[in-house]
């Protein structure tokens, strides 16, 4: 089993899935990363050698932010947000949605469970 950047890839898939298994690598970038160290696409993990395993984790550390790093600095981002108090800061800090959804009808995943504001008896 190959682990890089800390994450252990599944043996039986392509290459270019498994690496979409690490936090801030997608298709794109996992298809960009194959190419830059010449490997195929429909490789195995399983039958990547102990040579290509380290050519493709020492790329992701010189070009790609992945895993704790980009957790933090994403942690961080919404941080400064929220000290900022701008508009988005407002919504993460209230747990409402960000990016301009509606919240009548839905936005349930973001707003938790329903409370009840009065009560219904009188």
């Amino acid at each position: 089993m190959a682990r890089i950047a800390g994450v252990d890839l599944p043996k039986k898939k392509r290459v270019e899935y498994a690496l979409t298994y690490i936090y801030g690598i997608g298709l794109k970038t996992s298809r960009d990363i194959l190419k830059g160290v010449n490997i195929s696409f429909n490789k195995r993990v399983q039958d990547l050698s102990e040579s290509e395993v380290s050519t493709i984790s020492k790329w992701i550390q010189e070009h790609c932010m992945v895993e704790g790093d980009l957790r933090k600095k994403v942690t961080m981002d919404i941080k400064a947000l929220m000290d900022l108090g701008n508009y988005r800061g407002l919504r993460h800090r209230k747990g409402l949605p960000v990016r301009g959804q509606t919240t009548k009808n839905n936005a349930r995943t973001r707003k938790g469970k329903r409370k009840t504001v009065g009560s219904a008896s009188k």
